[in-house]
């Protein structure tokens, strides 16, 4: 995990990422859901028993970057994190996670949203 903050310290915004490579099936992942919209994936560096990215074939690289535009993608990029969720068999509960900028530890400048699960979070997180 500590990997993730150090990358995210030295990690910008701009060009293509990762994710756009699996979006676009130039690198192959466990692909968990895929839409016209968005696709979910498995973490390849786990939080937790469970841990899945949703991610938007929009690329936009932050949280903080989004147009009111994305109203309607934001809503559904919640929507499949709980079907993922529902997939993953989290019944007792899970975290969904979007870091955004160096301080948030976003090491990756494509949005994503981690749905984290399998075990009790803890409180703080960070």
């Amino acid at each position: 995990m500590a990997d993730e903050v150090a990358k995210a310290q030295t990690a910008q915004p701009g060009g293509d990422t990762i994710f756009g490579k699996i979006i676009r099936k130039e690198i192959i992942s466990t692909m968990i859901y895929e839409d016209e919209q968005c696709v979910a994936i498995e973490d390849v560096n786990p939080a937790a028993k469970v841990h899945y990215l949703v991610i938007p074939k929009k690329q936009i690289t932050q949280l903080s970057k989004a147009e009111e535009t994305d109203e309607q993608l934001l809503g559904h990029l919640l929507l499949v994190a709980k079907k993922v969720a529902e997939l993953g068999g989290l019944k007792e509960g899970y975290r969904v996670v979007i870091n955004d900028g160096k301080d948030g530890a976003q090491s990756v400048y494509h949005l994503h949203l981690h749905v984290i699960g399998g075990r009790v979070m803890g409180w703080p997180p960070g």
